[in-house]
């Protein structure tokens, strides 16, 4: 190619034919410089969902009833994402608690979630029996009238909510009745509502959700279907179920299950998500604060070592195969009871398992992702899971 200088004393054919090249690199810099410097859609969206919900990290952690703890939810928020309380098991009064225990750790947001509840469930007593003595191989003798605890009060539990004043409540299993999304809104809380199908997305935003959380099979701990004789059926993997929603609704989506590094949190904002929320990948983290048999047959678990079970709780959970839940689906097993019953006559094998430190008999929830997670600190994990997917859509 021509210098400058040769450029001006070359005969005007050559010299004109340089200036073109010249031109045309130029424009090819200058596209090129243009499309560096522009951000990829994805990322525009997910900078746009954290301006509007608070956050610096388009992470949310997962509301996990066994597994929310402030330490977790604080550390989540201290990187910028947002911080959550699965506030199933918990009275008002330990609602507010946590609100007060993480609020005094960081000024990051959190949500607050709750189970929609089902109704009242058919009782079996000879049923019921045979459960008893099948999980008394497991743990501890399970008295007859075990299966009679009832849940905490719902309408209570909403009260709190309210007072607890989180910067977003969200739901799982079903939607909120209208009377209590039209006292949310007033205070100005946002609600994100968790949806396993189209067709319940379609209705979380009719019910006025601003938000919905596609959760695909692959996701540890309860199924959220809004039925529960359906949630084994309607099992929808993520990367099927996401930009499906995200075709059929206007509001924000965020996606959740089986996503465990920054890969998947990529891939999903390239599917339309907005934001991710994670559950499984966050349980090693020393925040989290669960038994140490369950952090490690975590690293252990390859996505088929987990199983879709009502073994634990009588509503489908996503768990680690141990022994007793292999034991429990297995064709010679009692069926379980409907949720909550089950979930009360498991309580002592569940409770003995931790005190025991026994993996095998231990409620271990678990995403197929499972492997995935890593013995590091959460605030390190939700920022390396960013910086990774930035670079992936850079």
């Amino acid at each position: 190619m021509l210098t400058c200088r040769a450029a001006r004393d070359a005969p005007i054919v050559e010299r004109e034919a340089w200036f073109r090249r010249f031109r045309l690199v130029s424009l090819l810099q200058t596209s090129v410089n243009h499309i560096m410097a522009t951000p990829h859609p994805a990322l525009v969206r997910a900078e746009a969902f954290c301006k509007r919900f608070g956050l610096r990290v388009p992470i949310l952690m997962a509301p996990m009833a066994s597994a929310s703890p402030p330490s977790l939810a604080i550390a989540v928020a201290k990187a910028g994402g947002l911080g959550a309380l699965g506030a199933l098991p918990l009275k008002p009064e330990a609602i507010r608690q946590w609100a007060s225990d993480t609020r005094a750790g960081t000024n990051g947001a959190f949500q607050i979630n709750l189970w929609i509840p089902d109704p009242p469930p058919r009782r079996d007593p000879e049923h019921e029996a045979r459960v008893r003595a099948f999980l008394g191989q497991w743990g501890p003798a399970v008295p007859a009238e075990a299966g009679d605890t009832k849940p905490v009060d719902f309408a209570a539990q909403c009260d709190a909510l309210l007072e607890a004043g989180p910067a977003i409540v969200s739901s799982i299993m079903g939607l909120y009745p209208p009377e209590f999304v039209a006292r949310m809104k007033a205070r100005g809380i946002a609600w994100f509502a968790n949806v396993t199908t189209v067709a319940e997305a379609r209705a979380a935003e009719a019910a006025g959700a601003d938000v919905v959380v596609a959760q695909g099979m692959e996701a540890g701990g309860h199924r959220g279907a809004f039925d529960q004789a359906l949630a084994e059926r309607d099992c929808v993997g993520l990367f099927a179920l996401l930009p499906a929603v995200v075709d059929a609704v206007r509001v924000p989506v965020v996606a959740t299950g089986g996503i465990g590094d920054a890969r998947g949190v990529a891939a999903a904002l390239l599917l339309g998500a907005s934001a991710v929320q994670i559950g499984t990948a966050l349980l090693r983290c020393p925040e989290a604060k669960v038994p140490a048999a369950w952090a490690d047959a975590l690293a252990r678990t390859p996505p088929e070592g987990t199983l879709l079970t009502r073994a634990f709780s009588g509503r489908a959970g996503r768990t680690v195969a141990t022994a007793y839940a292999r034991a429990a689906t297995a064709p010679e097993a009692p069926a379980p009871a409907p949720y909550p019953v089950q979930r009360a006559l498991t309580q002592a094998m569940r409770d003995q398992a931790g005190k025991d430190g026994d993996g095998e008999r231990m409620q271990a929830w678990a995403g197929q992702s499972a492997a995935m997670a890593r013995a590091v600190p959460a605030e390190q994990l939700v920022r390396e899971l960013w910086d990774g997917a930035q670079q992936l859509l850079s």
